[in-house]
């Protein structure tokens, strides 16, 4: 799950400090616990990573990417959700795997942005609720919206 917490015409981005995109930007993000329904585990992983509390009645879902990642490794299908509404001010709660949390305007996203969930980002900018086929070419990264 992918958590886009809009402000208007601004998106909180965290910069990855992990082996995992080490430096490059994604929005709030995380895996399913067992047993968690996914506006449930989208919740609680900002509220892990940024300290914001979000109602998962509050959280729509805008977009999915069907992402290859090749080499052997799991496929993964990530689900991109809204919040415009939450409780607290965001903060680094991870240092050890967040550089920095910062906002960004919609028109002036970083380059370096993690291929994935980039994807999954534009095709909700762009294109809106949908569906990124992400990294199942012949060349890795390129990507389709449907």
């Amino acid at each position: 799950m992918h958590l886009i917490l809009r402000d208007g015409d601004k998106i909180l981005l965290s910069q990855r400090g992990g082996p995992y995109g080490y430096g490059q930007w994604h929005a709030p993000s995380g895996k399913l616990d067992p047993s968690e329904p996914l506006t449930v585990a989208t919740a609680r992983e900002a509220y892990e990573e940024t300290g914001v509390i979000v109602d998962p009645e509050h959280i729509r879902l805008v977009h999915t990417v069907h992402h290859h990642q090749g080499s052997g490794a799991r496929d993964r299908i990530g689900f991109f959700f809204e919040a415009t509404e939450w409780q607290n001010d965001p903060v680094n709660r991870e240092p050890e795997k967040c550089l920095q949390l910062q906002w960004f305007t919609i028109h002036d996203l970083p380059q370096e942005l993690i291929p994935y969930p980039a994807a999954g980002l534009r095709g909700y900018l762009d294109s809106g609720p949908g569906l990124t086929i992400h990294g199942w070419s012949d060349h890795e990264g390129s990507s389709s919206a449907m």
